[in-house]
Protein backbone atom coordinates (compact mmCIF):
# COMPACT_ATOMS: atom_id res chain seq x y z
CA UNK A 1 0.00 0.00 0.00
CA UNK A 2 1.44 3.85 -1.12
CA UNK A 3 1.51 5.89 1.63
CA UNK A 4 1.54 9.39 0.15
CA UNK A 5 4.70 11.83 0.96
CA UNK A 6 4.39 15.77 1.35
CA UNK A 7 4.76 16.94 -2.23
CA UNK A 8 5.27 20.34 -3.88
CA UNK A 9 2.93 19.77 -6.73
CA UNK A 10 -0.15 22.14 -6.68
CA UNK A 11 -2.38 21.61 -4.31
CA UNK A 12 -2.18 18.26 -3.36
CA UNK A 13 -0.63 18.52 0.18
CA UNK A 14 -0.40 14.60 1.07
CA UNK A 15 -4.28 14.19 -0.91
CA UNK A 16 -4.18 12.66 -3.79
CA UNK A 17 -7.56 13.82 -5.77
CA UNK A 18 -9.57 12.15 -8.04
CA UNK A 19 -12.39 13.43 -9.62
CA UNK A 20 -14.42 11.34 -11.82
CA UNK A 21 -17.07 12.26 -14.06
CA UNK A 22 -20.43 10.95 -14.41
CA UNK A 23 -23.54 11.15 -16.68
CA UNK A 24 -27.56 9.92 -15.89
CA UNK A 25 -29.04 8.25 -18.85
CA UNK A 26 -32.17 7.18 -19.92
CA UNK A 27 -32.61 3.46 -19.23
CA UNK A 28 -32.55 2.45 -23.42
CA UNK A 29 -34.66 -0.37 -22.95
CA UNK A 30 -37.55 1.79 -21.87
CA UNK A 31 -37.89 4.34 -24.33
CA UNK A 32 -40.22 4.36 -27.09
CA UNK A 33 -39.19 6.08 -30.51
CA UNK A 34 -42.37 7.95 -31.46
CA UNK A 35 -44.52 10.87 -31.57
CA UNK A 36 -43.08 13.27 -29.26
CA UNK A 37 -40.03 15.91 -28.95
CA UNK A 38 -37.04 14.86 -30.88
CA UNK A 39 -38.93 11.66 -31.75
CA UNK A 40 -39.15 10.39 -27.92
CA UNK A 41 -43.01 8.97 -27.49
CA UNK A 42 -44.67 10.64 -24.42
CA UNK A 43 -43.77 8.90 -22.02
CA UNK A 44 -43.57 9.13 -17.99
CA UNK A 45 -39.54 8.70 -17.51
CA UNK A 46 -39.12 10.34 -14.27
CA UNK A 47 -37.86 6.92 -12.61
CA UNK A 48 -36.27 5.69 -15.91
CA UNK A 49 -32.93 7.23 -15.54
CA UNK A 50 -29.64 5.36 -14.39
CA UNK A 51 -25.73 5.45 -13.73
CA UNK A 52 -24.05 5.21 -17.34
CA UNK A 53 -22.73 2.03 -17.49
CA UNK A 54 -19.61 3.16 -18.84
CA UNK A 55 -19.11 4.93 -15.79
CA UNK A 56 -19.18 2.84 -13.57
CA UNK A 57 -15.87 0.86 -14.28
CA UNK A 58 -14.11 4.60 -13.74
CA UNK A 59 -15.69 5.21 -10.54
CA UNK A 60 -14.40 1.66 -9.75
CA UNK A 61 -10.80 2.37 -10.70
CA UNK A 62 -10.93 5.67 -8.78
CA UNK A 63 -12.46 3.23 -5.09
CA UNK A 64 -9.65 0.30 -6.46
CA UNK A 65 -7.11 3.24 -6.21
CA UNK A 66 -8.26 4.62 -2.75
CA UNK A 67 -8.08 1.11 -1.34
CA UNK A 68 -4.26 0.70 -2.49
CA UNK A 69 -2.75 4.78 -1.67
CA UNK A 70 -3.35 6.19 1.57
CA UNK A 71 -4.99 9.70 1.57
CA UNK A 72 -6.71 9.34 -1.62
CA UNK A 73 -10.39 11.81 -1.80
CA UNK A 74 -12.60 11.11 -4.06
CA UNK A 75 -15.26 13.37 -6.02
CA UNK A 76 -17.71 12.68 -8.15
CA UNK A 77 -19.25 14.99 -10.45
CA UNK A 78 -22.11 15.34 -13.22
CA UNK A 79 -23.82 17.42 -15.34
CA UNK A 80 -27.34 17.48 -15.72
CA UNK A 81 -31.12 18.82 -14.83
CA UNK A 82 -32.42 18.81 -11.29
CA UNK A 83 -33.00 15.04 -11.43
CA UNK A 84 -29.09 13.96 -12.41
CA UNK A 85 -28.36 14.52 -8.57
CA UNK A 86 -29.92 11.16 -8.29
CA UNK A 87 -26.91 9.62 -10.06
CA UNK A 88 -24.30 10.84 -7.79
CA UNK A 89 -26.06 8.20 -4.92
CA UNK A 90 -24.38 5.26 -6.34
CA UNK A 91 -21.07 5.97 -7.02
CA UNK A 92 -21.23 7.50 -3.25
CA UNK A 93 -22.20 3.94 -2.25
CA UNK A 94 -19.27 2.01 -3.94
CA UNK A 95 -17.38 4.64 -2.12
CA UNK A 96 -16.57 8.16 -3.76
CA UNK A 97 -16.20 10.91 -1.00
CA UNK A 98 -18.20 13.69 -2.41
CA UNK A 99 -20.56 14.57 -5.26
CA UNK A 100 -20.47 17.82 -7.33
CA UNK A 101 -23.70 18.50 -9.37
CA UNK A 102 -23.59 21.17 -12.06
CA UNK A 103 -27.36 21.76 -12.20
CA UNK A 104 -28.28 22.60 -16.36
CA UNK A 105 -31.57 24.64 -16.43
CA UNK A 106 -32.97 22.16 -18.96
CA UNK A 107 -33.55 18.45 -19.61
CA UNK A 108 -32.16 19.00 -23.27
CA UNK A 109 -28.09 17.55 -23.17
CA UNK A 110 -26.56 20.56 -23.93
CA UNK A 111 -23.49 18.59 -25.79
CA UNK A 112 -19.96 17.47 -25.08
CA UNK A 113 -18.32 20.79 -25.67
CA UNK A 114 -20.53 22.46 -22.95
CA UNK A 115 -20.60 20.10 -20.47
CA UNK A 116 -16.54 19.98 -20.84
CA UNK A 117 -16.44 23.38 -20.53
CA UNK A 118 -18.01 23.46 -17.42
CA UNK A 119 -16.51 20.33 -15.94
CA UNK A 120 -13.39 22.32 -16.59
CA UNK A 121 -14.21 25.76 -14.73
CA UNK A 122 -15.53 23.25 -11.99
CA UNK A 123 -12.22 21.57 -11.74
CA UNK A 124 -9.31 24.07 -12.86
CA UNK A 125 -8.11 25.52 -9.42
CA UNK A 126 -8.97 22.38 -7.30
CA UNK A 127 -5.85 19.91 -7.96
CA UNK A 128 -6.88 17.04 -9.00
CA UNK A 129 -3.80 14.42 -9.68
CA UNK A 130 -6.01 12.23 -11.90
CA UNK A 131 -9.36 12.56 -13.88
CA UNK A 132 -11.05 9.49 -14.81
CA UNK A 133 -14.55 9.16 -17.60
CA UNK A 134 -16.15 6.20 -19.11
CA UNK A 135 -14.87 6.21 -22.88
CA UNK A 136 -18.24 7.39 -23.49
CA UNK A 137 -22.38 7.62 -23.14
CA UNK A 138 -24.69 5.28 -23.56
CA UNK A 139 -26.77 8.00 -24.94
CA UNK A 140 -25.07 10.27 -26.83
CA UNK A 141 -21.77 8.02 -27.56
CA UNK A 142 -19.82 10.60 -28.35
CA UNK A 143 -16.79 9.98 -26.66
CA UNK A 144 -15.60 13.17 -26.80
CA UNK A 145 -16.13 14.76 -23.01
CA UNK A 146 -12.96 13.30 -21.72
CA UNK A 147 -10.44 14.58 -24.54
CA UNK A 148 -11.99 17.91 -24.46
CA UNK A 149 -11.80 18.13 -20.64
CA UNK A 150 -8.01 17.65 -20.93
CA UNK A 151 -7.65 20.09 -23.71
CA UNK A 152 -9.39 23.18 -21.66
CA UNK A 153 -7.20 22.17 -18.69
CA UNK A 154 -4.15 21.23 -20.34
CA UNK A 155 -3.54 18.12 -19.34
CA UNK A 156 -2.09 15.07 -20.64
CA UNK A 157 -4.73 12.56 -21.15
CA UNK A 158 -5.24 8.78 -22.75
CA UNK A 159 -8.54 6.94 -24.36
CA UNK A 160 -9.80 3.84 -24.47
CA UNK A 161 -7.72 2.92 -21.44
CA UNK A 162 -8.49 -1.26 -20.25
CA UNK A 163 -5.68 -1.37 -17.72
CA UNK A 164 -3.61 0.70 -15.36
CA UNK A 165 -1.05 -0.03 -12.59
CA UNK A 166 0.87 2.24 -10.14
CA UNK A 167 4.92 2.76 -10.51
CA UNK A 168 7.25 3.29 -8.48
CA UNK A 169 5.31 5.68 -6.58
CA UNK A 170 1.59 6.87 -6.25
CA UNK A 171 1.95 9.48 -8.93
CA UNK A 172 3.75 7.18 -12.03
CA UNK A 173 0.93 5.14 -13.65
CA UNK A 174 1.75 2.29 -16.16
CA UNK A 175 -1.15 2.23 -18.58
CA UNK A 176 -2.20 -0.12 -21.46
CA UNK A 177 -5.01 1.23 -24.42
CA UNK A 178 -6.78 0.11 -27.16
CA UNK A 179 -5.76 1.15 -30.28
CA UNK A 180 -7.10 0.83 -34.24
CA UNK A 181 -6.74 -2.85 -35.93
CA UNK A 182 -7.00 -4.30 -32.12
CA UNK A 183 -3.41 -3.79 -31.15
CA UNK A 184 -2.48 -2.23 -27.71
CA UNK A 185 -0.32 0.59 -26.53
CA UNK A 186 1.71 0.41 -23.28
CA UNK A 187 2.23 4.32 -21.83
CA UNK A 188 3.95 5.75 -18.71
CA UNK A 189 2.36 8.83 -17.23
CA UNK A 190 2.82 11.06 -14.40
CA UNK A 191 -0.04 12.56 -12.43
CA UNK A 192 -1.64 14.86 -13.30
CA UNK A 193 -3.81 13.33 -16.50
CA UNK A 194 -7.21 12.14 -17.47
CA UNK A 195 -7.96 8.68 -18.71
CA UNK A 196 -10.92 7.69 -20.47
CA UNK A 197 -12.08 3.73 -19.70
CA UNK A 198 -12.38 1.04 -21.89
CA UNK A 199 -15.59 -1.41 -20.28
CA UNK A 200 -13.85 -4.66 -18.87
CA UNK A 201 -10.80 -3.12 -17.14
CA UNK A 202 -12.64 -3.37 -13.92
CA UNK A 203 -15.81 -5.30 -12.32
CA UNK A 204 -18.02 -2.55 -10.55
CA UNK A 205 -18.72 -3.37 -6.99
CA UNK A 206 -22.34 -3.41 -5.97
CA UNK A 207 -22.51 -0.14 -3.48
CA UNK A 208 -22.80 -1.06 0.36
CA UNK A 209 -25.84 -0.13 2.27
CA UNK A 210 -24.03 1.73 4.77
CA UNK A 211 -22.41 3.80 1.99
CA UNK A 212 -25.91 4.31 0.58
CA UNK A 213 -27.76 5.61 3.33
CA UNK A 214 -24.65 8.51 4.09
CA UNK A 215 -25.02 9.04 0.09
CA UNK A 216 -28.85 9.35 0.81
CA UNK A 217 -28.04 12.29 4.11
CA UNK A 218 -25.39 14.08 2.35
CA UNK A 219 -26.18 16.70 0.05
CA UNK A 220 -23.92 17.34 -2.87
CA UNK A 221 -22.28 20.47 -3.95
CA UNK A 222 -24.89 22.26 -6.20
CA UNK A 223 -23.90 24.37 -8.64
CA UNK A 224 -26.24 26.10 -11.42
CA UNK A 225 -24.25 26.64 -14.95
CA UNK A 226 -25.45 30.12 -15.04
CA UNK A 227 -22.96 30.95 -12.27
CA UNK A 228 -20.26 30.45 -15.42
CA UNK A 229 -22.85 31.29 -18.63
CA UNK A 230 -22.89 29.74 -21.82
CA UNK A 231 -20.19 27.10 -22.72
CA UNK A 232 -19.48 25.54 -25.93
CA UNK A 233 -21.57 24.78 -28.96
CA UNK A 234 -25.14 23.24 -28.21
CA UNK A 235 -26.22 20.03 -30.06
CA UNK A 236 -29.76 20.06 -31.94
CA UNK A 237 -31.52 17.21 -32.11
CA UNK A 238 -33.11 17.17 -35.37
CA UNK A 239 -34.83 13.71 -34.70
CA UNK A 240 -35.21 10.12 -33.74
CA UNK A 241 -35.78 7.37 -35.79
CA UNK A 242 -36.33 3.74 -35.04
CA UNK A 243 -33.74 1.22 -37.03
CA UNK A 244 -35.28 0.06 -40.18
CA UNK A 245 -36.45 -3.60 -40.00
CA UNK A 246 -34.82 -5.32 -43.23
CA UNK A 247 -34.76 -8.92 -42.42
CA UNK A 248 -37.39 -11.24 -41.56
CA UNK A 249 -37.11 -14.35 -39.41
CA UNK A 250 -38.26 -17.85 -39.37
CA UNK A 251 -38.87 -19.98 -36.61
CA UNK A 252 -38.11 -24.30 -37.19
CA UNK A 253 -40.80 -26.19 -35.63
CA UNK A 254 -40.85 -30.11 -35.60
CA UNK A 255 -38.39 -33.02 -34.46
CA UNK A 256 -34.61 -32.58 -35.25
CA UNK A 257 -34.63 -34.27 -38.10
CA UNK A 258 -37.71 -32.50 -39.51
CA UNK A 259 -35.49 -28.74 -38.82
CA UNK A 260 -32.63 -30.18 -40.06
CA UNK A 261 -34.61 -30.82 -43.14
CA UNK A 262 -35.87 -27.55 -43.59
CA UNK A 263 -32.53 -25.78 -42.71
CA UNK A 264 -30.84 -27.29 -45.80
CA UNK A 265 -33.94 -26.64 -47.55
CA UNK A 266 -33.46 -23.42 -47.14
CA UNK A 267 -29.87 -23.20 -47.47
CA UNK A 268 -30.00 -24.83 -50.64
CA UNK A 269 -32.83 -21.71 -52.01
CA UNK A 270 -30.37 -19.37 -51.03
CA UNK A 271 -27.46 -21.40 -52.89
CA UNK A 272 -25.41 -21.70 -49.72
CA UNK A 273 -25.03 -25.68 -50.09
Amino acid sequence: MWILRDDTRKGWDRVMKILVCVKQVPDIERIVVGDGPNGLAALDLSDEFRLNHFDEFAVEEAVHIKETVVGVHIDVITVGPERAAEVLKRPMGMGADDGIHVRTPTDEDPGPAAVAAWLAEYARQRGYALILCGSMSEDGMHGQVGPMLAAHLKLAYATQVIDIKLGSDAFLLFIEREIEGGAREMLEVRMPVLLTLQPGINRPRYPSLSRLLRANRQKPETIPTETWGPAGASIDCVGLVAPERRRTSRVLTGSTQEKAEQLATILKEKALL
